[in-house]
């Protein structure tokens, strides 16, 4: 994959559950993690003493974090109601040239910060909460 524009990596969330997909509004900067712990299976007879782990195992999760601006009310309702209703929706996130992640995902936390001189700005953080599909380009 050659370089790409960091802002063409979208995070858009289902807008009223089926399956309409709106764009979160003035995100600046997002990340996309994904994770895997590990199951440990070293035993006294391990080669070596060497760590082993169980292939396969373990949980696999993602997280998003993105910051920005609240371009509209609408955009700003939609994910301050998700956040203080716990509700857990499909999000995409669009990795351009690359493809498309897409399940279920709680927001875990909403930040705003604000300063005098400045505009109110947010952050999101956004937890898996089921199996995410890939679709490539």
């Amino acid at each position: 994959m050659v370089a790409q524009k960091g802002k063409d990596l979208l995070l858009k969330v289902d807008s009223d559950g089926a399956g309409t997909f709106a764009t979160v509004a003035g995100l600046r900067s997002r990340v996309l993690s994904f994770n895997a712990e590990t199951v440990d299976i070293t035993h006294q007879e391990s080669a070596g003493q060497w760590r082993e782990l169980l292939a396969g195992a373990g949980v696999k999760s993602a997280r998003v974090t993105g910051s920005g601006l609240f371009k509209d009310a609408a955009s700003d309702e939609l994910v301050r109601s998700y956040f203080f209703n716990g509700t857990i929706r499909d999000w995409q996130i669009i990795i351009p040239d690359f493809g498309t992640v897409e399940g279920s995902f709680q927001i875990a936390s909403l930040e705003l910060t604000g300063r005098h001189d400045s505009e109110v700005a947010f952050e999101i953080a956004l937890e898996s909460a089921g199996e995410l599909a890939f679709t490539a380009v």
